[in-house]
């Protein structure tokens, strides 16, 4: 996914390039040109070698022009000339296998700094740069260094920057959002999920200044938390983030963003930010933006955001809310960059063996509401009533018949996006159980307050015509099975394997590795240390 994401980024670099040329050009022409029928000498002008008060000497073409003509040639400056290739720094390189990827696959990329803080990994990565050959050796630089202190002590040297570092990114987010040029892109992955979506809301508000919230929605919440701690960090430095594609895949989430400087722009950063009221009795949920604008003639004034878009309880059940945030409510993905991204990993199938897996998931956000922050569950909606499940076309059509979008979301197959407010899709459950009875609940209990008020909207289950997206009825594949058995994260390194880990492992697996340890003669760590103490005392 990252060379698929580089190598789109080398081309849209290009592209912008020659359009900034182009139009410097157009403007410099058009300068010359006023310039020209503003400088016609007047009838009683003096002769052309004559000097006069603030005006300039002809001269033959073989001398060099005035200072007075300096308008038609081309401004020095960002843009001109030819674009030299991106430079790549991978902050945490380890044996440099990445970086490798980078400079042998992607076509014009140039030169590609790994980093790495540990000496035997540094040496590692040497030795894979002389087994890859010349254009490794040409393209690729292994250096041992605090990948913080390199980013500090380059800055806005590398086009893009790849942080994929074990658990949080946030101690290497301020450097890196220095370390890159203008228009460049960073890319940043986050392994520690259990913080970000909500285990431990305290220590994820310390490392990225936002509080979680568990909810269905709490991956893509991830992204959003990840993302307003960029904007955060960039801010610092007047500069702003653009989201080009945000991901949530097997146990961690990345983000590519890319990285401007403009303090105007900086000021709409509050626009981007909301806080989230998540209601703890139902599934209803609401944004609170941080900021809004006020636009006078030209003028633009940045406000506060207007608040409290929730009373005390719920409207709907009745319960209180918890707040989390704040998250980035803009949207997460550019879709053009998607379709490109698709576009280029199509067209290159054989390179990609992965290419299954990927194009799904560009698929899959390619088909998203791009302007719909987080997502809700159609069967967390029917486990709060009680009832049985109507299925995702016939919901769907429902909202849709309403008046409303709805899309599915890359984050959760389960999880439908729509710009419908809670209350409506509220109304249209009810319609629904209706339709299908369910047994009476006690009157406390959040479903049977629901079920309570008679709905406002009368739904219309009729089959709509978007009720399926483009993707669904041409069958294309958009979540894939896991790899293999019992997939997801292994044991840390060190610990010792028990039949408590055949859930993880497989039975089969750790049969095989308690016999092996038997056969040679091995104790598990535990046992060994009570033999031992024991011991000691007699």
């Amino acid at each position: 996914m990252s060379i698929a994401v580089l190598r789109t980024f080398v081309s849209k670099r290009k592209e912008e390039h020659e359009a900034l040329l182009s139009k410097r050009i157009k403007r410099v022409l058009k300068v010359s040109e006023d310039h020209a029928s503003t400088s016609e000498p007047p009838l009683d002008s003096p002769k052309p070698n004559e000097k006069s008060n603030g005006e300039c000497e002809e001269t033959p073409d073989n001398e060099p022009r005035d200072i007075c003509e300096e308008p038609e040639k081309l401004p020095v400056g960002k843009g001109q000339g030819e674009l030299k290739p991106p430079r790549v720094l991978e902050a945490l390189s380890a044996t440099g296998l990445r970086a490798l990827r980078y400079a042998l696959e992607v076509d014009g990329i140039g030169q590609v700094v790994a980093l790495d803080n540990d000496k035997a990994s540094v040496e590692a990565c040497r030795r894979n740069i002389k087994f890859n050959g010349s254009v490794a050796m040409a393209k690729v630089e292994s250096n041992l260094a605090d990948a913080r202190v390199y980013m500090l002590t380059h800055p806005k040297e590398f086009d893009m920057v790849d942080l994929d570092p074990y658990g949080s990114p946030s101690v290497f987010l301020d450097s890196a959002v220095q370390s890159i040029a203008d228009g460049g892109m960073l890319m940043c992955t986050a392994t520690d999920m259990a913080v970000l979506c909500g285990g431990n809301g305290e220590v994820c508000y310390s490392k990225y200044g936002s509080y979680p919230l568990k909810a269905k929605y709490c991956h893509e919440m991830a992204l959003r938390v990840l993302l307003a701690c960029i904007e955060s960090h960039a801010n610092r430095y007047k500069r702003y983030i653009v989201p080009v594609l945000s991901v949530q895949m097997d146990f961690y989430v990345r983000v590519f963003v890319r990285i401007y400087t403009s303090a105007g722009n900086m000021k709409n950063t509050p626009l981007k930010l909301s806080y989230v009221y998540q209601c703890t009795g139902c599934d209803s949920f609401h944004l609170q933006p941080l900021g809004r604008t006020v636009s006078k003639n030209t003028s633009v004034r940045y406000l506060p955001g207007f608040g409290p878009v929730v009373p005390q309880e719920c409207s709907d059940c009745g319960k209180k809310y918890n707040m989390g945030g704040p998250i980035w409510s803009a949207p997460i993905h550019d879709q053009d960059w998607v379709a490109s991204i698709l576009a280029d990993v199509k067209s290159m199938k054989a390179r990609y063996p992965a290419f299954d897996r990927i194009s799904a998931v560009l698929t899959t956000i390619s088909e998203e509401l791009p302007d719909v922050p987080l997502f809700v569950s159609l069967h967390n909606l029917c486990a709060t009533l009680k009832c049985t499940s109507p299925s995702a076309v016939v919901f769907r059509s429902a909202v849709i018949n309403a008046g409303y979008r709805i899309s599915g979301t890359q984050v959760n197959p389960l999880g439908l996006k729509s710009d419908a407010p809670m209350n409506i899709i509220w109304d249209i459950m009810r319609c629904w159980v209706k339709k299908y009875p369910v047994k009476a609940q006690p009157p406390e209990h959040p479903g049977s307050v629901i079920l309570a008020k008679e709905p406002m909207l009368q739904a219309n289950f009729a089959r709509a015509v978007a009720s399926l997206s483009k993707a669904q009825a041409k069958k294309v594949a958009r979540f894939l099975p896991n790899p293999e058995r019992h997939w997801g994260p292994k044991l840390r390194a060190g610990r010792t394997i028990t039949s408590k880990h055949a859930s993880l492992l497989g039975p089969e697996t750790v049969d095989e590795i308690l016999s092996n340890n038997e056969e040679h003669g091995e104790e598990p760590k535990a046992k060994r240390k009570k033999i031992q103490d024991s011991t000691s005392i007699s």
